[in-house]
C-alpha cells in the first residue's frame, strides 16, 4: 500500500451576514485559520449581505474560476425572511 500524497486545495470562504465585517467575522476567520493550518490555500474570502442575488453572483464567479477548487460558506442560516442562502446556493 502506498501513502497518499497530500494535494493542497485552493478554497474560497464566503460569509453571509448583514452585520459582520472583517473585524467581527469570527467564523470566517476560524475557517481561514483551519484551512491554512491544514496546508490548503485561501483562494479568496468575501462577506456579503444575505441577498440571494449577491450570493449567487459570487458563488457563480468562483465556480468558473480555475483558481478556486472548493467553496465553504458560513452564516446566512437564520429563520427570518431575509435568510436566503439555501435558495441562493
Amino acid at each position: 500500500m502506498t501513502a497518499a500524497t497530500f494535494i493542497p486545495v485552493p478554497i474560497a470562504i464566503l460569509t453571509v451576514s448583514d452585520s459582520r465585517t472583517e473585524a467581527t467575522d469570527k467564523s470566517g476567520q476560524l475557517l481561514v485559520e483551519h484551512l491554512t493550518a491544514a496546508g490548503h490555500t485561501l483562494a479568496e474570502k468575501k462577506i456579503v449581505p444575505d441577498d440571494i442575488y449577491q450570493i449567487r453572483a459570487i458563488v457563480s464567479r468562483w465556480i468558473v474560476d480555475a483558481g478556486v477548487q472548493a467553496i465553504i460558506t458560513t452564516g446566512g442560516t437564520g429563520v427570518t425572511g431575509r435568510d436566503g442562502t439555501p435558495e441562493a446556493i
